[in-house]
């Protein structure tokens, strides 16, 4: 279960988010990552905090939960790697909820890493 101090609530952290930070792309998902001391929604520096959007595209709302519940479940055991105060955001496209748990936990790997990669690269 991903902790309340890690979970993205308000639409306008999630609109700065998306529209400032690091894009990586992946088959199965798209990951948005804020630097903290990037803007005003990454301006706390507490602890890093992910939020996840699964558009109707994924599916019906059964398969859309479904969704949410094994990107969370993922998502609570890596946002440790996360750095402090930084914000995330996961996307789910269209073909995700087909992929099995190892794949999806790959591609979140390879997208975090990547996207901090970037981050560091910006500054």
């Amino acid at each position: 279960m991903l902790k309340a101090e890690h979970r993205l609530r308000r639409s306008a952290d999630f609109r700065v988010i998306v529209r400032r930070g690091v894009r990586v792309g992946r088959p199965t998902m798209v990951v948005h990552l804020l630097p903290a001391g990037d803007s005003a929604a990454a301006a706390d520096a507490g602890p890093a905090s992910v939020g996840l959007v699964v558009g109707r595209t994924v599916g019906g709302a059964v398969v859309r939960n479904t969704v949410r519940r094994r990107l969370r479940h993922l998502l609570a055991e890596r946002v440790d790697r996360l750095p402090t105060g930084s914000k995330l955001v996961v996307r789910a496209l269209p073909g995700i909820a087909g992929a099995p748990s190892s794949a999806l936990a790959r591609e979140l790997d390879a997208a975090i890493d990547r996207a901090v990669t970037r981050a560091e690269q910006r500054r």
